[in-house]
């Protein structure tokens, strides 16, 4: 089994490593391949392919078995990577970095689920607070690493460092993982995966675009809001008549998961904020560089990472999620507020304390959530719970960093760009994670006292 779990968190990484890595070499990119007009679709592009199949790689490892499925998912997102390495024009990286999104959908996903398998009912909480580990490690080391890739190689480096990762990956899932399929003969839900795909595509166009490169009340914002509710609602109608759904609706059903995924996809969203302005907030009030910065941001990674472990491990011996959840979210509320509050001329020393406090509550909170869906689950909707809450998280992640960013732009208008402005508003728009962590709060209080235990 440690053969396996390598092999599978290391999949996780890179994942979640190419979703940030990126961000730091964009002006490099830019430079070399011309095309700044169209330099942001490097990221959307790769975050519209990985969120908007997510969902589909629970099922179709449920037909075709889990290491098939992990393995011809590594195959195309290497694919996808050393074509963005050989990339000569910005829609010929554009198209690799889409096909390494559609690879990369399922090395979240499929790790998650995976694991849930490997691993007995008693142990879930402590293998899956390392793949939150794994997350915030990847998520706020991809600038720093992405920054000493391209100083030391150039951009096109942090596309092929991929090759032998993915490789070592697939070797590793190849001759260790051995999980029986467990979705029979029934066919795919394909009309489902693309009307979910179509949905979760024009929603994150909604948020990216809506209030910045468009007015909230253009013909095409609101074209898109009419289209994701349309696709919606056939996919609902869908759901209902498929012999093997993509999203079984009896999920919804369930008292636990009911709380789960909202209280999931706003733990996203708080995340996706937290991790794009940071960085940022660090280098405009600090004079970092970005490699300087990454290393900054240390407190909020060890402690997501320490109490992500820690936690698991304890509410593996007692079976006890609630207390931790409630926990997590009032602290994160904590962390908010004093970020918040936060001036530009405060001591670094005071920042780091108050990221820590925010690493904290996140840690308590990220992959609790997936093993109390997991728990709440039948055997048979594991596959199908799992990659909901993965895909949730993913889905509201993206939609946060689209979102703080319309609230940032909104804060700097009427003042000159500045490194100062952007320190002065910074800490307003993290503010707003208050309000959002406090729902948090009452979602968690909402969980039924069942999840308290876990049978061993």
């Amino acid at each position: 089994m440690p053969l396996a779990t390598a092999g599978l968190l290391i999949g996780m990484l890179l994942s979640v490593l190419d979703q940030t890595v990126v961000a730091i070499a964009l002006p490099d990119i830019a430079a070399d391949l011309g095309g700044m007009s169209a330099i942001g679709w490097i990221v959307t592009s790769y975050v519209l392919a990985s969120t908007a199949t997510g969902a589909l790689y629970g099922r179709v490892s449920d037909r075709f078995g889990r290491r098939a499925v992990f393995v011809t998912a590594i195959a195309v997102f290497l694919a996808g990577s050393a074509l963005c390495g050989l990339a000569q024009t910005m829609p010929q990286l554009i198209t690799a970095r889409t096909v390494q999104g559609i690879g990369a959908g399922a090395l979240f996903v499929l790790p998650a689920i995976a694991l849930s398998e490997l691993y007995p009912q008693h142990l879930r909480s402590r293998v899956q607070g390392f793949t939150g580990g794994v997350f915030a490690l990847a998520s706020v080391g991809g600038p720093l690493a992405g920054g000493a890739i391209t100083d030391a190689w150039g951009w096109r480096w942090i596309f092929y460092i991929n090759l032998p990762l993915g490789l070592l990956s697939v070797a590793c899932t190849a001759i260790a993982l051995r999980l029986p399929r467990t979705g029979g003969a029934g066919k795919v839900d394909l009309p489902g995966a693309v009307l979910l795909a179509g949905a979760t595509a024009g929603l994150l166009l909604v948020a990216e675009w809506g209030g910045g490169a468009y007015p909230w009340t253009s013909g095409l914002i609101l074209s898109l809001i009419g289209a994701v509710a349309v696709v919606s609602a056939l996919f609902v109608w869908r759901e209902r008549r498929a012999a093997n759904p993509l999203l079984p609706l009896r999920l919804f059903a369930d008292p636990v998961l009911r709380v789960v995924l909202p209280a999931t996809a706003l733990l996203g969203a708080l995340l996706g904020g937290s991790i794009v302005y940071l960085p940022t907030y660090l280098q405009a009030a600090y004079g970092m560089s970005a490699t300087q910065a990454g290393l900054a941001l240390n407190p909020y990674v060890l402690t997501f990472m320490a109490v992500s472990s820690l936690a698991g491990a304890r509410i593996g011996a007692s079976g006890r999620f609630k207390p931790y959840l409630l926990a997590g979210s009032v602290i994160a509320v904590a962390g908010f507020a004093l970020l918040g509050r936060i001036t530009p001329d405060a001591a670094y020393a005071l920042l780091a304390v108050e990221i820590g406090v925010l690493g904290v509550g996140f840690g308590l909170l990220m992959q609790s959530l997936v093993v109390v869906a997991q728990n709440a689950a039948s055997p048979a909707d594991l596959a199908a719970t799992t990659s909901a809450v993965v895909s949730v998280r993913g889905l509201g992640l993206s939609l946060g960093v689209a979102l703080f960013g319309t609230l940032l732009t909104r804060e700097l208008q009427g003042h000159a760009p500045s490194p100062e402005a952007t320190a002065a508003a910074i800490p307003g728009v993290l503010f707003w994670g208050v309000p959002a962590a406090v729902v948090l709060v009452a979602l968690m209080a909402l969980l039924p006292r069942t999840v308290n235990r876990v049978t061993p």
